[in-house]
């Protein structure tokens, strides 16, 4: 028999479901946009219904096109966006409003209150995080201040609140198991890294009602089956779903990033490095961010990270605002027509920077611009401003670690372009090593809930699996790039001044 395992893979603009079989290889593949709302500037929500329709579709449809029978899949794995805030009704159901995304900065103004709270140096010491809109805590805290009678029903217990793999695992079991994997929990700004737990001190700060949240729990375990009765999932009632994991703790493992010291980048609609410092909570003093990688039964690894908030975004916007390219794709060849950037750099601050500089008032520059310069140099521009935010990502943790990154591993939609994995290996001096498979998020997924279920024995089993497809060697002189990096530098002092003056 050779079992298969389905992961729900829900991100920032899409939701999609991949049947693996145990070698790793893909079965079958659905995919379905998820619209993004804009309601101000600075602000991003989703409609939570909308993010449980595609996903279910994604998966009825992965399942019908795989040909399978409900007794080839032993599991049901997820990886998700993180961060992005949902409350709903406990009896109905229904969302008490859209869901605040990770990249929405409009507890901005909040963050600053506690920062003036000293709150900082508490909230380090037992989260691993710094204090900023991106987690999830003031997310939860505003929806309760600003929906109406949502504050009073929270402390009635009439609501609950979870990430996206909370909220799928909720329906997927007919609303009978709340909970949330130790990964997820680690990016809210209320759960003790250490303790594994959600912190009561921080949760009284934020004045969040305990009893709304979800129980953590590890990211390889039994969470529940697929209930019964659920429109066009009725073949797949009672597989169990055994496996969670935010998308970039996915992606570290689905990178096969064991050991302590390996690291990935992942090119998505942001950029997100991490490392893994194996049973170590690193408290990072560049800029970083310390979390739970995945708690297993028996171990748990944690993670150092970096996140970048616009990258695969920064394209979208050429494509979608600007209507410079009808396609990401086309940036590689108008990248590839110019000998370089023309002196003109885009600093994409569109919701302000991310590590290292957690500046939530930063707004995006394109800077250097002349009249001959052209939509190639832009994409260039626009394409390189990815590479050169990973690079201080990189610099920070290698500051952090004490020793440099011998290698980077890539993957992401971004990570087929030619250009930007050449680009990044020049700016980094380092090689850029990118897999054969490259749905590493969803097989990471995928892998945690076969481990639960029996489908693999060990951690070790996933790194025998990953095999290089192309290494990228750096070309540029060592001199030109560190060149290029102090214009950029000068550039993002731009982008921060703004809000300044």
């Amino acid at each position: 028999m050779n079992p298969y395992v389905i992961a729900l893979d829900q991100g920032t603009t899409s939701s999609r479901a991949i049947v693996f079989d145990c070698m790793g290889g893909v079965a079958a593949v659905a995919q379905h946009p998820l619209p993004q709302i804009y309601p101000r500037p600075g602000w991003v929500e989703h409609d939570p219904m909308l993010i449980l329709q595609t996903q279910l579709q994604s998966l009825r449809e992965a399942f019908q096109q795989s040909g399978l029978t409900p007794g080839d899949i032993a599991a049901i794995g997820i990886a998700n966006q993180r961060e992005t805030t949902i409350v709903w009704d406990r009896n109905t159901g229904r969302p008490v409003c859209n869901a605040v995304v990770w990249q929405c900065r409009r507890t901005a103004d909040y963050c600053g209150e506690l920062a003036t709270r000293d709150l900082e140096p508490l909230i380090r010491e037992r989260t691993g995080l710094l204090i900023d809109p991106y987690f999830s805590g003031t997310k939860l805290r505003w929806i309760l201040k600003n929906v109406p009678g949502a504050e009073k029903r929270a402390k009635n217990g009439e609501l609950l609140f979870g990430t996206v793999e909370t909220w799928l695992i909720w329906n997927l079991t007919g609303g009978k198991v709340h909970v949330t994997d130790c990964s997820n929990a680690s990016r809210t700004m209320v759960f003790n890294i250490d303790r594994l737990c959600w912190d009561e001190d921080l949760c009284r700060e934020l004045e969040l009602p305990m009893d709304m949240l979800p129980t953590p729990v590890p990211n390889s375990a039994e969470y529940g089956r697929v209930a019964p009765g659920i429109p066009g999932l009725e073949a797949l009632a009672g597989i169990p779903v055994c496996g969670a994991a935010g998308d970039q703790q996915a992606a570290l493992l689905g990178q096969g990033c064991i050991r302590a010291g390996d690291a990935k980048n992942t090119y998505g609609t942001g950029c997100f490095t991490v490392m893994n410092t194996g049973e170590k909570s690193v408290r990072s003093e560049n800029g970083l961010v310390s979390g739970v990688a995945w708690h297993l039964p028996e171990k748990t690894y944690r993670c150092l990270e970096g996140s970048v908030f616009n990258a695969g975004s920064t394209i979208q916007w050429l494509r979608d605002e600007l209507k410079l390219i009808s396609s990401a794709a086309e940036t590689e060849a108008l990248s590839f027509s110019v000998p370089d950037n023309g002196d003109v750099y885009l600093v994409p601050a569109f919701t302000g920077l991310g590590s290292p500089y957690w500046d939530s008032y930063a707004r995006g520059a394109l800077v250097g611009l002349t009249r001959g310069s052209s939509r190639a140099h832009v994409a260039r521009a626009a394409l390189e401003s990815i590479a050169y935010q990973v690079r201080d990502l990189i610099a920070a943790m290698e500051r952090d670690a004490g020793f440099p990154l011998p290698s980077l591993r890539v993957d992401g939609g971004a990570s087929v372009n030619r250009f930007l994995m050449q680009f990044q290996a020049d700016i980094l001096q380092k090689p850029i090593d990118r897999p054969r498979m490259v749905e590493t998020t969803a097989f990471g997924a995928a892998f945690l809930a076969g481990l639960a279920a029996g489908v693999w024995n060990e951690l070790e089993d996933v790194a025998k699996l990953r095999q290089a497809d192309t290494v990228f060697t750096p070309r540029m002189a060592p001199e030109a790039a560190e060149k290029l990096c102090a214009r950029w530098e000068k550039a993002v002092l731009r982008s921060r001044s703004w809000a300044e003056e």
